[in-house]
């Protein structure tokens, strides 16, 4: 795998690294399609081929910090077969995986495995870790962290994907790499196998037990037709507002007539930084065109420990029954912290929808949309 210098490239779904901004975002299907699978001798069984091996576990001495645990040497995780989880907390494609990590991390802990998070931020805030120890918390996440806030583990990994798992053997070799999310059943199957290779026994029959909820629920892939959006500057696409955007400075926007699928725009007075768009005084909206069951909005205060009032809108109404979990039926939430908040999950049938964002107070700061 390639090294990655600069995360900056990175998207939150199965996009490479490599490829410059605006690469195939949304495309989850061709990436997927295209990494090498393990394959199944024996589907009824589950038995699998001679595994590969993709060469020897990389140090872990770059976490700046570690969370649920003293920190993990290579040394000191010999003889246990080890799972390590890529992930950045606003990450709604890393998010969706979460409930398989949790179950199987609980399930085998006892056997010899042992599940590390690397937390290897895409966002600055996500640099923090008080922000990833609050994320963990609220997640139910017990296994233990290892804070990557320098993107040092990702290099030595020459890792390019969130979400990425790399299962490795109970001698400190890596036998089997997944990225983006799906394929759980294979990756229970491989993690049992050499959990029985390292000598564990009475593993229990049958997969894990996964209880899926909220924003954690998989994709409608069927209706999902819009990509992760940025609404910063360095990566933004598909943005409506007359005039264009202006970096850096203060300026009145307004949103067009009419937006096409796939396209926002902002109206009020915003901001527009390299990561994020904040507003500058209440009463600012964004718009968007979207196509999906659910909608996310990764957002903020600009001022740590500020609560912003904020309504939705679903093609100018209440979204009621299609209110997502951060919001009531009338489509009143507050902006408490810096995380994703699901605004919308609607019922089908699926169409072409307007969402709506109106802040009632200013300092509000909005990163990027994603979709389910």
């Amino acid at each position: 795998m390639k090294l990655i210098p600069r995360l900056l490239l990175l998207a939150c779904t199965v996009t490479s690294a490599a490829l410059p901004t605006g690469g195939p975002r949304g495309a989850p299907y061709a990436l997927q399609e295209a990494i090498p699978q393990v394959p199944f001798l024996d589907a009824g069984s589950g038995s699998l081929s001679e595994l590969p091996d993709e060469g020897r576990l990389p140090s872990l001495e770059g976490a700046t910090d570690w969370l649920n645990s003293p920190p993990l040497s290579t040394t000191a995780l010999r003889g246990k077969v080890v799972v390590v989880d890529f992930w950045t907390y606003t990450c709604i494609n890393w998010r969706r995986t979460l409930p398989y990590i949790r179950a199987l991390a609980a399930k085998y802990r006892d056997h010899g495995l042992v599940v590390i998070g690397v937390h290897s931020p895409e966002f600055t805030f996500e640099r923090d870790v008080n922000n990833v120890l609050s994320a963990s918390r609220e997640m139910g996440i017990e296994y233990p962290i290892a804070v990557d806030s320098d993107h040092r583990i990702w290099q030595a990994f020459g890792n390019q994907y969130w979400p990425a798992l790399y299962i490795v053997d109970a001698q400190g070799r890596i036998r089997h790499h997944k990225f983006g999310e799906g394929d759980y059943a294979k990756t229970e199957a491989v993690i049992r196998q050499l959990l029985v290779e390292s000598g564990a026994s009475d593993l229990g029959p049958g997969l894990a037990n996964v209880d899926a909820r909220g924003v954690e629920v998989a994709a409608d892939w069927r209706s999902l037709k819009s990509p992760e959006t940025y609404l910063g500057s360095l990566r933004t696409e598909n943005f409506a507002s007359p005039g264009g955007a202006q970096v850096g400075q203060a300026r009145l926007y307004s949103a067009p007539p009419r937006l096409n699928q796939n396209h926002w725009a902002l109206s009020g007075y915003w901001t527009m930084g390299k990561e994020s768009a904040a507003l500058d005084s209440p009463g600012g909206r964004i718009a968007f065109q979207f196509h999906a069951r659910d909608l996310h909005l990764v957002m903020g205060p600009v001022t740590p420990g500020a609560s912003i009032r904020f309504r939705v809108l679903i093609d100018g109404q209440p979204p009621g029954r299609a209110r997502g979990a951060d919001v009531d039926g009338e489509g009143n939430g507050t902006i408490s912290g810096q995380r994703l908040y699901q605004l919308i999950r609607q019922s089908k049938p699926i169409t072409d929808r307007l969402f709506e964002i109106e802040f009632l107070d200013s300092g509000a700061q909005a990163f990027s949309f994603t979709f389910g």
